[in-house]
């Protein structure tokens, strides 16, 4: 909009500031009213001066060839309309030329007679001069009028720029902040409010992410967690599984992503391009639990808290996760029928 109203103005002086400004200066070079008055005038005085001091028929011609140049420039339509005196000094003029041609009269009473023309054109010189005056201050009262509708124009688009600025930003931030919470909550959405890990969701997406790779799944269950909260309670039930996540984490390594699928289930999605690969993970993350030697007081054999694994690998997409999904599933059910503690992978999906 700021752009819009500077073109506004531009516009503005194209169409209506210029063209008064080059009306006035094309004035330049050409004869006024004022001007041709005073060429007039000066014609006809040196018409006087020449038949002051003429003495032979040359002078006197001189002197009336000066009259005609001075006749010529004060017979203009617009002295003979607005000035009274000019008829009749025109008239007295081409009177006394004639005498001169005949010699009928004194060229000292000619010279007389000529300050009746010298005070009108005098007259209208003056008048002249003051409407020309006129016009100067009717212009210059005009332009600065220009000059301030500019300037105070220019001000206003400056303010209304300024203002639309600030809301723009305003905007812009209440966008960015929408954007952030937006992200922040879909973060939140993809996320164990329990563990801080992923949740089931995230799995899903994170299989897509990885299309056409090879990778590993690997699902883990606690076993007899009801007894574990039974024992010690809800609380301890939860540090366990916050326990169990980063015990996850470091066990299968920087590359793993973590999910809580739901209660004591956890799932692990990392690449793995073998067989071998996914054999060594569950070992790991079995190996890694011995280690840490979490209590469970009520565990029917004993044990400290042990899992049930089972993985499965396959190429991502989302056919193929439903079936590694179904795989790993089977491998840890039976890894529960046998007696839990372990892990069992199946073929590649």
């Amino acid at each position: 909009m700021s752009f819009v109203g500077l073109m506004v103005l531009i516009v503005y002086e194209a169409r209506w500031v210029y063209p008064e400004i080059q009306a006035y200066f094309s004035q330049t070079g050409s004869l006024t009213g004022q001007q041709l008055a005073t060429r007039a005038r000066g014609y006809v005085q040196r018409a006087q001066e020449e038949l002051l001091v003429a003495a032979s028929p040359l002078e006197i011609n001189s002197a009336r060839h000066s009259l005609e140049l001075a006749y010529g420039l004060f017979d203009v339509d617009v002295y003979r309309q607005k000035y009274a005196c000019t008829e009749p000094s025109l008239a007295l003029m081409d009177e006394l030329a004639e005498l001169l041609d005949t010699q009928q009269v004194d060229p000292f009473d000619a010279a007389h007679a000529l300050f009746i023309p010298v005070q009108c054109l005098t007259r209208i010189e003056m008048n002249q001069l003051d409407q020309r005056g006129v016009v100067i201050n009717d212009f210059s009262s005009s332009t600065r009028r220009h000059h301030q509708i500019l300037t105070y124009s220019s001000v206003l688009i400056f303010a209304l720029g300024l203002l639309f600025w600030i809301m723009h930003q305003r905007q812009l931030k209440r966008t960015e902040r929408a954007n952030s919470e937006k992200i922040a909550w879909m973060a939140r959405a993809m996320c164990d409010p329990l563990t801080g890990i992923g949740n089931r969701s995230a799995l899903y997406q994170d299989v897509a992410a990885y299309t056409g790779c090879s990778m590993g799944l690997i699902l883990v269950d606690i076993d007899f967690f009801k007894q574990y909260n039974d024992a010690l309670g809800h609380p301890e039930g939860d540090r366990l599984l916050r326990r169990l996540a980063r015990l996850l984490k470091s066990a299968l390594g920087e590359q793993a992503r973590l999910y809580r699928l739901g209660g004591d289930e956890f799932a692990a999605l990392l690449p793995c391009p073998n067989d071998q690969m996914l054999v060594h993970h569950c070992e790991a993350l079995q190996l890694g639990l011995e280690e840490a030697q979490c209590h469970h007081p009520a565990h029917p054999d004993n044990k400290d808290v042990t899992l049930s694994i089972g993985g499965a690998r396959f190429v991502a997409d989302a056919t193929s996760f439903a079936a590694a999904y179904e795989a790993a599933d089977k491998a840890l059910y039976q890894v529960k029928t046998a007696g839990r503690d372990g892990w069992q992978i199946t073929a590649s999906a």
